[in-house]
């Protein structure tokens, strides 16, 4: 009698573990690091009490907890929690607690916080991850034909790349046609996306930033008319972990971080764009304000590289497609403001293009070259466009598979060096290419 009340208490306990485990729908992920808190997410599949547990790895037995949090449906079940009782330059690792239970996992989950270098030493070396264009295939929802979506394993090849983070560069998910028009059409792609298994294990390690384009913004080529921008700017703040958005209070995703010495710039190409097909009016993609607010924000960093993140290409010579030349007055305005004052150190991340293409623009030898890194696509189809029509191409550097980067960045503080790696699916490097900070510098000052 006592051996089979034993047996029931035993299948009883882990009946509620496996209950517990089966509760997590994607995640944990972890967000944005400064040097005193760090972002943890997660999503169930239904309402639950959720808090995450977390220590130094140096010192195990002195354990910390974030707030707890009750999932809610019309919050998509995601809880985003910050872990504020930390110390800079430590990496911590962290437990999931879904309902009381520990959850398991087979991969590391881990965090770091930003290290404490200024009037110190020289900044850290600093490595991270870029892509764009992860579409994650739903047989149902997806148009007929061949999936779209293929090669999931690059999510695995830059997870052990163990960069520091990874900046997320533009159509994150793709948003279908019975998608976009409600806000639980909104939430199932964002889940059905964020629930890929080759993802979890780099969500759970590396530090996530993001910007988006058309396809997790609304539909194709969306615009500032797209009805559901709210409800999209909504939902894409729920499902990532930026330090902050809207920064220039009017809507949308716009926002920055720093890391060591370097400072990212998120801006948002949707949220205030014209039409791609309305020529009545100013055609703006950023909008005045956005920009004003970037190169102030610019002229105020110090960071040896200034990159500025956007989800089309900007420098490119090519009218076409969604590229900023199609937009050449408002292109040449924010152009002019980076050279007018006097910026130094400027590089344009991007996706979209389904390509990975270097450009370079250099207008005469008293200004540096500004580079524009596309980077594209992760999952999504691909294509090999050459970018002919684009003058400022670097033609060694167009890939047309899927692929990712990493750049690194290293040296001492007054010689900073951007190494930029392209790797393939599994992880081999296509090319590479480093650039100075120093050559990122204006040779003369006209006073």
């Amino acid at each position: 009698m006592k051996n089979t009340l034993f047996v029931i208490i035993l299948l009883l306990v882990n009946s509620h573990f496996i209950f517990s485990q089966d509760l997590v729908q994607s995640g944990p992920m972890v967000g944005y690091s400064t040097m005193r808190e760090a972002l943890l997410w997660v999503q169930t599949t239904t309402s639950a009490e959720v808090h995450f547990e977390y220590f130094d790895k140096k010192n195990p037995n002195k354990r910390f907890k974030t707030e707890k949090y009750t999932t809610q449906s019309k919050f998509g079940f995601v809880a985003k929690l910050v872990a504020n009782q930390i110390m800079p330059g430590k990496e911590y690792i962290y437990e999931l607690f879904v309902n009381g239970e520990k959850i398991q996992r087979d991969y590391p989950m881990e965090f770091q916080s930003q290290t404490l270098w200024q009037w110190r030493t020289d900044p850290p070396e600093v490595n991270f991850a870029i892509g764009s264009c992860n579409y994650v295939n739903e047989a149902r929802f997806d148009r007929p034909g061949k999936p779209y979506g293929s090669e999931f394993e690059i999510f695995e090849s830059i997870y052990k790349k163990n960069p520091d983070f990874m900046l997320w560069l533009g159509d994150n998910t793709y948003l279908r046609e019975p998608d976009w028009n409600s806000r639980t059409g909104i939430l199932h792609r964002y889940t059905h996306t964020r629930s890929l298994p080759e993802l979890q294990a780099l969500l759970a390690s590396t530090h996530h930033y993001a910007i988006w384009d058309d396809h997790d913004f609304g539909p194709n080529d969306a615009d500032s008319s797209f009805w559901q921008k709210k409800a999209t700017s909504e939902i894409f703040k729920l499902f990532w972990g930026n330090p902050n958005y809207d920064v220039i209070d009017k809507g949308g995703i716009t926002g920055t971080f720093q890391w060591a010495d370097l400072q990212f710039f998120l801006l948002d190409n949707r949220y205030f764009r014209t039409s791609n097909n309305n020529f009545t009016t100013e055609r703006e993609i950023l909008g005045r304000a956005q920009i004003d607010w970037l190169i102030n924000a610019l002229a105020s960093s110090t960071a040896p590289f200034k990159f500025i993140a956007i989800g089309g290409q900007v420098i490119s010579t090519e009218a076409d497609y969604e590229n900023y030349a199609t937009f050449s007055n408002e292109r040449q305005y924010l152009l002019d403001k980076i050279r007018e004052a006097r910026i130094e150190g400027v590089i344009f991340l991007d996706g979209d293009r389904h390509h990975t293409v270097l450009s370079r623009m250099q207008e005469n030898d008293r200004v540096y070259p500004i580079y524009d890194l596309t980077c594209s696509s992760l999952t999504a189809g691909t294509n090999n466009n050459k970018e002919k029509l684009n003058t400022y191409r670097l033609e060694e550097t167009v890939v047309g598979q899927h692929n990712f980067g990493i750049l690194n960045v290293s040296g001492p503080r007054t010689n900073r060096v951007l190494n930029i790696k392209i790797l393939d699916k599994d992880g081999k490097e296509l090319w590479h290419k480093d650039i100075k900070a120093q050559d990122l510098r204006y040779k003369t000052y006209d006073k």
